[in-house]
């Protein structure tokens, strides 16, 4: 989402391409997030799947590409979330590597790590209740 907590999680072997797998992943997010309209996507998904998108899911997809000419690292507008997020994510020790066996594994340890960061902040932001004296 727009502050970077995880929507859905999808993991995969590294035989299969982000482009293959992204309708499946759109679907499911769309299935548990009606209220979703606004997909940011990385360039690499250009073609057929912000048309697909709109017309089966009826979501926008916006494609963030490279400024033309672009040589040198430069901060693209909501890349920066993306990026964020797997620093959170790559924290936790047991996501900094492709330790699991099964992919199922990998995707509950990305959970976990995102609930801890969920809950951290939660934490951070909760006033303990004042006590009354009678």
């Amino acid at each position: 989402d727009t502050m970077g907590l995880l929507l859905a999680v999808m993991v995969t072997g590294a035989h299969v391409n982000d482009r293959s797998i992204a309708r499946d992943l759109l679907w499911r997010t769309r299935l548990f997030h009606p209220g979703l309209r606004l997909i940011w996507a990385d360039g690499g998904y250009i073609g057929t799947l912000s048309t697909w998108a709109r017309h089966a899911l009826d979501l926008t997809v916006h494609l963030v590409r490279k400024l033309p000419g672009q040589h040198t690292f430069v901060v693209l507008p909501r890349r920066w979330v993306v990026e964020r997020t797997f620093a959170w994510i790559s924290k936790k020790r047991r996501c900094v590597r492709d330790y699991e066996h099964l992919p199922a594994s990998h995707a509950a340890f990305v959970t976990w790590a995102m609930i801890h960061v969920m809950v951290t902040r939660l934490a951070r932001n909760t006033k303990p209740a004042q006590a009354t004296s009678t």
